[in-house]
């Protein structure tokens, strides 16, 4: 009897400065991009929602991307990579460089679970396994510091842009706020000591979180909540038991999605506007474009636990699935 393999499961997802194309990373370290205008068009086929390359991009998993006007970066096992997107769509892609943070030995190779872009410094921060932030400035590929607090490995990052704060939200349970000018810890909000927030049966890990000026939203083994930054106060619990992995603000929404198929559409006060069922059993990652330059691609994509990326045209109704 023949075993069966394993199928690529997208992990991370980022959209190209055009807004024309969409990249998504896989288990297996290839990333593959999919034209978000051929398989919108009217006279879109199945190759159509086909990958118009595919290139081994990592070793191991590729957790995370992000872009910028000119680069696409991806994180793996321990590195981060940049590709020119003005590259990427021509087979045989080469990687533009490659960098690792300054870890404790030689040996530690840990995942990176998550990149952000900081625009106003031009620098990107890494988190991951080794339960550290690492800034790095884009121009020179230096790393220029380490915001060390966690005790256990970080899952997820946002930026509040107005105040130059970062947050970032981990295994240890902990949601930590960093001023990026004095490089300190000036905020720790320990969702799940919140009797509220906590759900003893699901661990205290956060897997994902977001933030509007001085709202943030998280969950993971905690309920998934909104919190007043400012007073540290929970206001919201959202009435959602399977543990979320991705969510964000999205105009007077929140969206979230993990465990299970759907996309869930709350309204601020904790109402469930709309679950939007898509075709994976479980959702890891959600993507907006909204590019300016491609009005006609303004779609959500959904990736999670099956070998395909599935479009929403509008939230209400998954149009059709890209396909590794």
């Amino acid at each position: 009897m023949e075993r069966a393999v394993p199928q690529a499961v997208p992990l991370g997802q980022s959209v190209s400065p055009c807004g024309k194309f969409l990249a998504a990373g896989n288990n297996y370290g290839q990333i593959a991009i999919f034209s978000l205008s051929a398989a919108l068009s009217s006279e879109a086929k199945e190759e159509s929602k086909k990958p118009v390359v595919t290139f081994q991009a990592h070793d191991g998993p590729v957790y995370s991307m992000v872009s910028t006007d000119r680069h696409l970066f991806s994180a793996g096992d321990g590195e981060v990579k940049a590709w020119l997107w003005a590259e990427i769509l021509k087979k045989g892609c080469k990687e533009l460089w490659r960098h690792q943070p300054p870890y404790r030995t030689s040996l530690e190779v840990p995942e990176i679970n998550a990149l952000l872009l900081i625009p106003k410094e031009n620098s990107l921060i890494l988190a991951g396994g080794d339960c550290q932030l690492h800034t790095m400035d884009l121009e020179t590929g230096t790393f220029t510091r380490a915001l060390r607090g966690h005790t256990d490995y970080i899952h997820c990052l946002a930026l509040r842009e107005r105040s130059p704060e970062v947050l970032s939200g981990g295994e240890d349970g902990a949601v930590r706020l960093w001023d990026l000018r004095t490089a300190k810890e000036v905020q720790t909000i320990e969702v799940y000591k919140h009797e509220e927030c906590s759900r003893p049966q699901n661990g205290r890990w956060i897997g994902c979180l977001a933030t509007d000026s001085d709202w943030m939203v998280c969950g993971g083994g905690p309920a998934l909540t909104l919190w007043h930054l400012r007073s540290s106060t929970p206001t919201t619990i959202f009435p959602m038991r399977a543990p979320q992995k991705h969510v964000t603000f999205y105009q007077d929404l929140i969206l979230s999605a993990g465990q299970g198929p759907c996309v869930n559409q709350w309204q601020l006060s904790g109402e469930l506007k709309a679950q939007v069922p898509g075709s994976s059993p479980g959702l890891l990652s959600l993507s907006l474009n909204q590019q300016p330059a491609a009005p006609e691609c303004k779609v959500l994509t959904a990736a999670g636990n099956s070998c395909r990326v599935d479009v929403f045209t509008n939230l209400g109704y998954r149009a059709f699935s890209l396909s590794f």
